[in-house]
């Protein structure tokens, strides 16, 4: 009886004493650790019944090592851990309690993730680009906080869902689907010349067990029939076969066609005697002609005037009376 007694009471002091470590303060509850794109992030939600404004701790080991610290005294209800030991392959747990002051709660620890089968894997980006009766598919995988996609998914797949649709709110049928694609560029070939045609990717691994979301559905019209492919052939021989010969014609008459373009200046015979006679000193290069002034007489009416003048003297005779 004295036994039972003693059990009872160690039992109420430990209870006791693990309520007063904890200063009674709850601790957060629907605690979960994701991954999307190969993040690691910690969530939870804050204490039943509790209105006070708390902050939080949280962490996060491998199954190899300890508890490593992520975030300290946020008031978010998460947390992502970035840190660069994280692998794309490694198993991971989280903990987070809660603070009130002085106060603190227990820890509550997570699930356990393996990052390359749990993490969620974002939709691929898709582009469409229109030759003739065919588009031309190109896929850009997400881009992941860890690694790259190919990196961690060695064997990853494309299906790639397509349809012919009048308006891309409206999905037509019959729907076109292409499985297991490893090429991030493939040609929808043979459809209907000018119409319009929808297309939506999603990615397959091997090792994760969930494919990826879907992408956007991207839409595009086809074009007229296909050009024979002869024809690009032949304009990209003339237009190089043009230039080529443009460049050595260029090169093999290149003075004749810069004497035509710069012609060299040809003086006459006399401006050149001009010139070298002249005195290199005289600030005219050319001498004037020099004038010659004579009297002229005007005999008009018996009276005579003298003017002075330059003039030619002109050849006269005057009257006997």
């Amino acid at each position: 009886m004295a036994a039972s007694v003693c059990a009872f009471i160690l039992a109420l002091y430990a209870l006791c004493g693990s309520a007063a470590g904890s200063g009674g303060l709850s601790a957060p509850t629907h605690v979960r650790l994701t991954s999307y794109n190969m993040d690691l992030v910690l969530r939870w939600d804050p204490p039943e019944g509790t209105t006070d404004v708390l902050t939080y701790t949280a962490e996060y080991r491998s199954l190899a090592t300890g508890y490593n610290n992520g975030c300290t005294n946020t008031s978010a209800l998460k947390c992502e851990f970035t840190s660069s030991s994280i692998t794309v392959h490694g198993n991971y747990t989280g903990r987070v309690r809660a603070h009130r002051g002085a106060e603190s709660s227990s820890w509550v620890e997570s699930n356990v993730i393996v990052m390359d089968r749990h993490t969620f894997i974002g939709p691929p980006d898709v582009t469409l680009h229109v030759t003739g009766t065919s588009l031309e598919v190109s896929i850009k995988d997400p881009v992941f906080k860890q690694s790259e996609l190919r990196e961690t998914y060695t064997s990853a797949t494309y299906n790639i869902t397509y349809w012919k649709s009048s308006s891309k709110e409206e999905v037509g049928t019959p729907v076109e689907t292409m499985s297991d694609m490893m090429q991030d560029r493939v040609v929808l070939s043979d459809l209907d010349p000018l119409s319009e045609y929808c297309v939506q990717v999603q990615i397959i691994t091997n090792m994760n067990p969930r494919p990826s979301e879907y992408s956007d559905v991207v839409c595009e019209r086809t074009g007229d029939v296909d050009a024979a492919p002869w024809v690009a052939a032949v304009v990209t021989f003339v237009v190089m076969a043009t230039v080529v010969a443009l460049v050595v014609t260029l090169v093999v008459y290149w003075k004749q066609i810069s004497k035509f373009l710069c012609p060299e200046v040809v003086l006459p015979p006399h401006f050149k005697e001009s010139l070298l006679l002249n005195d290199p000193n005289s600030i005219y290069p050319v001498s004037l002609p020099s004038e010659h002034c004579d009297h002229v007489s005007i005999v008009a009416d018996h009276r005579t005037e003298e003017e002075g003048g330059c003039s030619t003297q002109p050849d006269t005779s005057q009257d006997g009376g």
